[in-house]
């Protein structure tokens, strides 16, 4: 049974929690949770921001009010801080446009994903000038395995005219070392990329203590 935010001691909430130990230590559900003050009589703000977790995973920076909106507690208000706090962050930080030259240099845009209880498989869209286009939830798996096939990773990039993508996934059981699967859907997606001119120039495996590149590894001819 999910944990409610009445059920969790006060110093724990979300708030609390980044008043006492900053944003940095919450989780994406938790930062949402903030952000959305409350829930509903019928949903949990905890349960709420799960719901929106997933489908800005899903939407990257293309989310809108729209997509929001359709659940039950998010109404205008709420919809348009949601917006502009990631719009206020994103011209902060700015992955869009962030230029990629090493594999780490993906990871400070994709490394809150390395707390996830599941799999999540994502795709950075990158142009000619090796700069993110945008990232991507592909999909969400099992704790030790994400099923994947080429066309929903290249959907998107074609989408964006992407010139290449760089995929990427945690693992949460905290191994670094590629699986079989890993390698196989790592030489599907260089083959495939090949036949619709989309160039894959790395597959990152990362977890909370570090990562390992295809690319690096010689895996991946460059």
């Amino acid at each position: 049974m999910k944990k409610r935010l009445k059920d969790i001691p006060k110093e724990e909430r979300p708030r609390e929690k980044l008043l006492q130990s900053g944003a940095a230590a919450l989780s994406d559900q938790e930062l949402l949770a903030v952000l959305l003050g409350k829930g509903t009589p019928e949903t949990d703000v905890m349960a709420l921001a799960a719901k929106l977790v997933k489908v800005i995973d899903d939407k990257g920076l293309n989310v809108r009010a729209d997509d929001l909106r359709k659940f039950a507690g998010v109404g205008d208000a709420k919809a348009a801080l949601i917006l502009a706090a990631l719009e206020y962050a994103r011209r902060r930080i700015k992955p869009e446009g962030a230029r990629i030259e090493t594999p780490a240099d993906l990871l400070p845009h994709v490394r809150h994903y390395a707390d996830r209880k599941q799999e999540h498989f994502l795709c950075a869209s990158i142009n000619g000038a090796n700069e993110i286009l945008n990232i991507r939830v592909v999909s969400i798996g099992l704790v030790d395995r994400t099923p994947v096939h080429p066309r929903e990773v290249f959907a998107d990039a074609l989408v964006d005219r992407a010139a290449a993508v760089i995929v990427a996934h945690n693992h949460p059981a905290g191994s670094l070392e590629p699986s079989a699967a890993d390698i196989e859907i790592t030489n599907q997606l260089k083959a495939a990329g090949v036949v619709l001119g989309i160039s894959l120039l790395d597959h990152i495996i990362f977890s909370r203590i570090g990562y390992f590149s295809f690319l690096e590894a010689g895996m991946i001819k460059g």
